[in-house]
């Protein structure tokens, strides 16, 4: 598989990146030797990136992955954290290095900045990172994003790496359009910003566009991250972007699922869910939490916030 440079960075990916969250507990739930299968089939298919975080709970699963798959140091791994002072930021890397059995975790990211007001209450958390960096514990440092603004705060800010979300019809973008987000991210990229894309296919939300969807991915000049949750996905999209075609039957049975988030009956309305949602497609209304399909990305973090357990993704 095509492998790129990384902006600045020194570190070369794949062009698809192996978006983990699918394979955690915010989503699929499965195993982690279930979920290090799929990971590692990846990998021995030419992926070297693997993208995680905190609250994905798949380090175990990467761990597995790495043990299973044929060339481990060749993997890069990213992670995001929401930490905002020191304590947390050393906290959430130590955890990575633990879980994933890395002595050093090649990308590292505040997780879903929105704009460089965010990264300014984010800083302390920053600069503990970059001196982090600096010690050798990481190689690069950056952030991820739903917002064109966000990606304008990795440029103000001279970060490594900016992560941001972009598909062609601009879903899940916070901020604007498709095309504005498309416009600073190449702007990202001509200063040197090292830039990995993430959910192509909107979060599940254009599957019924897919082969569309990974074409625009694959056209851009930078790496992209894509949710797998089976082997034969795995093969399949591996397949399309070497060729830029799917294997016989694999597109339709793609544009068949349906992915969406339902709320279960025993919901007690605490508003937890409500408070994660950086899409704000939640909002509690009458005791009860009540599900915006339109700006839902189907990320799974609310399931992951929620105490009573009520919030899947089917």
């Amino acid at each position: 598989m095509e492998q790129l440079e990384l902006g600045r960075t020194g570190i070369r990916v794949s062009k698809l990146c192996f978006g983990s969250l699918t394979v955690g507990p915010c989503q699929a739930d499965l195993s982690p030797e279930d979920g290090g299968r799929v990971i590692a089939a990846a990998l021995d298919l030419g992926v070297t990136h693997v993208d995680t975080a905190q609250i994905y709970g798949t380090y175990p699963h990467i761990r597995r992955a790495l043990a299973l798959c044929a060339r481990p140091d060749d993997v890069v791994i990213s992670s995001k954290t929401y930490a905002y002072t020191r304590r947390m930021a050393l906290d959430a890397v130590d955890e990575a290095r633990r879980e994933t059995g890395r002595d050093v975790i090649d990308i590292f990211l505040l997780h879903e900045q929105e704009s460089e007001h965010t990264v300014r209450g984010h800083m302390e958390a920053l600069e503990t990172l970059y001196e982090l960096k600096a010690r050798g514990v990481l190689r690069a440092v950056g952030l991820s994003t739903h917002r064109v603004a966000g990606v304008s705060a990795a440029i103000r800010y001279g970060l490594d790496a900016v992560h941001p979300l972009l598909n062609k019809f601009g879903v899940g973008i916070g901020d604007g359009t498709a095309e504005d987000m498309l416009r600073e991210v190449r702007r990202a990229a001509e200063s040197g910003v090292g830039v990995f894309a993430m959910k192509p296919l909107g979060g599940g939300n254009l599957l019924a566009h897919a082969a569309e969807c990974l074409a625009f991915a694959r056209a851009m000049p930078w790496s992209f991250a894509l949710g797998m949750r089976s082997e034969e996905e795995v093969r399949a999209n591996v397949a399309f972007v070497e060729t830029g075609r799917f294997p016989d039957g694999a597109e339709e049975k793609i544009r068949s699922v349906r992915r969406r988030l339902i709320v279960e009956e025993h919901c007690v309305g605490c508003g937890s869910c409500e408070r994660v949602c950086g899409q704000h497609a939640i909002r509690v209304v009458d005791g009860r939490a009540r599900v915006d399909a339109g700006a839902c990305i189907t990320c799974g973090y609310c399931g992951r916030a929620c105490p009573e357990t009520c919030l899947k993704i089917v």
